[in-house]
């Protein structure tokens, strides 16, 4: 989910020189537009075999990282992959899963934060519409097809999913910031890698480039030390509370598979 952590976790997973990860990826979005091209929409699909389109999807992967040291783990970041959960366990049933959560309306109170320091600007993420409201604001983001939304019903959806037991983890945003040390504990746990000693005071990443692009400066920007800032809200009370109850990965009785919530 946006504005839930991904970023400093990259950030913090970069200091393991084994380490390869970005605050995000284009492969995951390539990969869909061949997927798409080798469907029916193309009308000479029906010279692409099924074993095609997996060697072709495949060696997407492994072209896209083939200038890395092959002993180097790899993270891709990238919100379609916890929609993709059936298509990874068909290309790489090893690979996992970290699918980084925050409770829905500070995700939001987040991305209003953002939009209010640059009043003069204009954001890709509300296609450049310069004559929104906080209220058509948080409904772009929550639609389905949103930055947020999306985000949410595809953590939703591999939470669910039947990939999920032993291939997806879901790091909360809380704890990653208020008890990093245990939430890397986990991840390397997690991923069955060896331990690492992170610095956690001397953390930095930044992707001023891509966020001037989408007119969010300092979307990726990650402060230096890792810590819960407590702060009060910005949304007003009822936008906050309408979300309030949406954060499913709380509730012991939705996670059947189980699905390790750290």
């Amino acid at each position: 989910m946006p504005r839930s952590g991904s970023t400093l976790l990259a950030a913090i997973l970069n200091q393991n020189p084994r380490f390869h990860a970005g605050m995000t990826s284009p492969l995951a979005d390539i990969m869909g537009a061949v997927m798409a091209e080798a469907s029916s929409k193309n009308d000479f699909s029906y010279d692409v075999s099924d074993e095609q389109r997996v060697a072709m999807l495949r060696g997407l992967v492994e072209n896209f990282y083939a200038r890395l040291p092959a002993s180097t783990v790899v993270f891709d970041t990238s919100r379609l992959w916890c929609s993709r959960l059936l298509l990874l366990e068909t290309l790489y049933p090893q690979a996992r899963v970290i699918a980084c959560v925050r409770q829905l309306p500070w995700v939001l109170d987040s991305m209003e934060r953002l939009v209010r320091r640059h009043p003069a600007g204009a954001s890709k993420v509300f296609r450049f519409d310069t004559n929104t409201t906080v209220y058509s604001r948080v409904e772009a983001l929550t639609d389905p097809r949103g930055m947020v939304g999306f985000a949410f019903q595809a953590t939703k959806d591999a939470f669910y999913g039947q990939y999920a037991p032993g291939h997806l983890l879901l790091l909360t945003y809380e704890t990653l910031a208020r008890n990093p040390a245990a939430a890397m504990r986990a991840v390397y746990q997690f991923l069955g890698e060896e331990p690492f000693e992170h610095d956690f005071e001397r953390v930095a990443y930044h992707a001023d480039e891509f966020d001037a692009r989408v007119g969010m400066p300092g979307l990726h920007t990650v402060r230096p030390k890792v810590e819960l800032v407590e702060r009060a809200p910005i949304l007003p009370r009822e936008i906050f509370a309408r979300f309030a109850n949406e954060s499913f990965w709380m509730d012991p009785r939705n996670n059947i598979s189980p699905v390790p919530v750290i």
